[in-house]
Formats: structure tokens, C-alpha cells, sequence
């Protein structure tokens, strides 16, 4: 008979705040939390303090409940798959590909990369095939760099991976990123290809994908 594990009290703690969450609807406040727990009010405070930190769960402006954080989706996603969410946002990208003349990328955070779950290239539609479901990592990228701006605890999960990946130009174009709402990436990441990314919110405001417009500069040919 296996030995019963002996079990770390803070992550049981925490983990029952997020099931709370869950089962609330998705929100609930902190008075409703710590009753349904059995925690008192500081201790709940304090873990929905670390878990906001971390972007398990957020709170909106004006309101006392606590939400689940895109970080939930964000872990989910390495098993799983975003279908459901690029069949609806499909037409969309086709109509800002036919716009713009550009290749459109629709990405996801998963885990500390992004992961681009629908591509489209009215031109070369297999060279967008090819590249779905590929992961890149997010320092870099503009769709990276939207990704570290908006999406909260994401760039502490990049420093646990890869500790040396967010350096002080990196932390400078995250902070411009903030400001201006959108990355631009000049050459910086493919050579002879300019980019521009923007988030896409959900009505909360949470950032949950992002949207990039690539094109080739005249005259220039990809080596990436």
C-alpha cells in the first residue's frame, strides 16, 4: 500500500481559492472566499495577492470580485487546443489580410512561448499551413513583446525558464509596448520582414491573443 504524500498546506490553500473561483462562476469576492475556504480574510487576501501577481487571477477596475487569470488558459493551452477561438476570429484575420495585403498571424501564450493558432497568407496559403501550431519564444517578437506588456506574471514564468532571456532592451521595448498598445518589430526578429502586433481583449479587458500584420521589405529576401 503506497504511502499517503504529505501535502503542502500554502498550494491545497490556493488551489481551493481557484476551484472557489471556478465554481462561483468564474468570480467571486474575497468575504465569499474565505468563508466557503473556512480561511480567514488575511490569509485569502494574501494568497489571491500571489496568485494576482503571478496571473491566476486579476481584478477588474471598479469591482470587488476576484476573476480567474488568462494564466489559467495559458497552462491549458500546452495540452490543448484554441480551434473553437480561431474558427470564430477566422473571418476577421481573412478581411484584414484582404485590407492590408499582409500575412496575418493570430497567436496564443502557451506556457512561455506563443503559439500561433491561425495564420493567413492570401497569397502563399501553404506557407501558412506550414507554420501553424509552431511555438516561439517570446522575447523578440512582437507578438512576444505584447504578450510580456499585457499579460500578467508572463514574464516571471520567461525568467524561470530562461533567466538571462529579458534583458534591460527587452524590459525598454515591454514598458514602450505599455505605453503605445501595440510592438513594432523592425527587421529585429526575421530579416527583411517589418511587423506590427496588437492585443485582443477580451470584454474584461484581459488580454488573451494578439493579432500581428507581417510583410516583406521590397527587394529583400527571407534567410530566416
Amino acid at each position: 500500500m503506497s504511502k499517503t504524500p504529505k501535502l503542502i498546506q500554502s498550494i491545497e490553500r490556493a488551489v481551493a481559492l481557484l476551484e472557489i473561483i471556478a465554481q462561483q462562476g468564474g468570480g467571486a469576492r474575497l468575504r465569499d472566499l474565505a468563508t466557503i475556504s473556512g480561511l480567514g480574510k488575511t490569509t485569502a487576501h494574501n494568497i489571491l495577492q500571489t496568485l494576482e501577481q503571478l496571473g491566476y487571477v486579476h481584478r477588474r477596475l471598479g469591482d470587488m470580485n476576484y476573476y480567474l487569470g488568462g494564466r489559467i488558459l495559458n497552462l491549458s493551452r500546452i495540452v490543448g487546443n484554441d480551434y473553437v477561438f480561431r474558427d470564430r476570429m477566422h473571418p476577421i484575420l481573412e478581411n484584414i489580410a484582404r485590407d492590408s495585403g499582409a500575412t496575418v498571424y493570430f497567436a496564443v501564450p502557451s506556457g512561455d512561448k506563443a503559439a500561433y493558432v491561425d495564420i493567413v497568407d492570401l497569397k502563399d496559403p501553404l506557407f501558412a499551413a506550414s507554420r501553424l501550431r509552431d511555438r516561439e519564444k517570446l522575447e523578440g517578437s512582437s507578438v512576444g513583446l505584447v504578450f510580456l506588456a499585457f499579460v500578467p506574471g508572463l514574464g516571471k514564468r520567461v525568467l524561470a525558464t530562461r533567466s538571462n532571456a529579458l534583458d534591460e532592451n527587452i524590459l525598454s521595448e515591454i514598458e514602450s509596448v505599455r505605453i503605445k498598445g501595440y510592438a513594432l518589430d523592425i527587421e529585429s526578429y526575421r530579416p527583411g520582414i517589418n511587423a506590427v502586433a496588437i492585443p485582443w481583449r477580451e470584454s474584461s479587458g484581459e488580454v488573451r491573443a494578439s493579432i500581428a500584420l507581417w510583410g516583406r521589405l521590397p527587394n529583400c529576401r527571407d534567410s530566416g
